[in-house]
């Protein structure tokens, strides 16, 4: 099979909120001005999966509309898919968590929610996507803020998911997935991105990107917490954080080919 290059985003868009500090206080009208602006940002670095976290389905806090569906319409992907977290309902309704947008077409998808609060909860998306005639799966994770041991536990519960989804499979991927998202590092490397690194060597060689930078807080980045695992394989990888100021975190590219 010839060689594909993928290029995909991870970003943590912060409820649409941009850099107001203070979920909810941030009106509709600025909301969708500023979904606009990462829509079009998104139109500028071309890729062919983004994969979103702190996204909303339909929240108080967030407008009461759907970020994903705005999203999809101002950048025409013709695929996407929600894997909500938190859901809460009454008088303060809230839906949120991790999405993709995908240019192929999206064959497979599973939300696992590492717990039960209704609010602050973590989770991944796992997606099977169809590039260049190839289903790759994508991991679109987003890790405890705090606690590395919570972390860490949270990523023991995916490595068992993933281990699980492919003793099911009854055969090993053709390309093992791309892990991405925000691994809320606390300050340092050796955290929960280390630990994974490690666990992922019985698929192979895989790298962890960016090598050097940070990504939150985005006006002055301090911190390196959103990460693209590119599984063994791929080849001639480029990377880059993007310079913006649409949320606290930047986002980061990452393209490759995959054979």
């Amino acid at each position: 099979m010839a060689s594909h290059r993928v290029r995909i985003v991870t970003f943590n868009i912060a409820h649409g909120r941009g850099l107001t500090p203070i979920q909810g206080f941030t009106s509709p009208r600025k909301l969708r001005l500023n979904l606009r602006r990462i829509a079009a940002l998104l139109e500028t670095l071309k890729p062919d999966i983004v994969a979103l976290q702190e996204i909303d389905e339909c929240s108080r806090w967030a407008g009461n509309f759907d970020h994903l569906d705005y999203l999809r319409v101002h950048t025409g992907f013709p695929h996407s898919i929600f894997g909500i977290n938190n859901r809460r309902h009454g008088l303060v309704n809230l839906s949120y968590g991790n999405a993709i947008l995908s240019k192929g077409p999206i064959m497979e998808s599973e939300t696992v929610v590492f717990g039960s609060r209704r609010v602050g909860e973590k989770g991944f998306l796992y997606t099977e996507i169809d590039l260049g005639g190839r289903k790759v799966p994508i991991v679109n994770l987003h890790l405890h803020f705090s606690s590395r041991a919570t972390r860490l536990k949270q990523l023991d519960l995916m490595l068992d998911w993933l281990r699980e989804k492919e003793r099911a499979r009854g055969r090993v991927w053709s390309v093992p997935p791309v892990i991405c998202g925000d691994f809320n590092n606390s300050g340092t490397r050796d955290d929960a991105t280390a630990a994974l690194l490690g666990h992922l060597s019985i698929y192979g060689d895989y790298s962890l990107y960016p090598v050097t930078g940070c990504t939150f807080p985005s006006p002055l980045p301090r911190r390196m917490l959103d990460f693209v695992f590119v599984p063994p394989g791929c080849r001639s990888v480029k990377c880059e954080i993007v310079r913006s100021f649409l949320s606290d975190h930047r986002p980061v590219v990452v393209e490759f080919a995959m054979a």
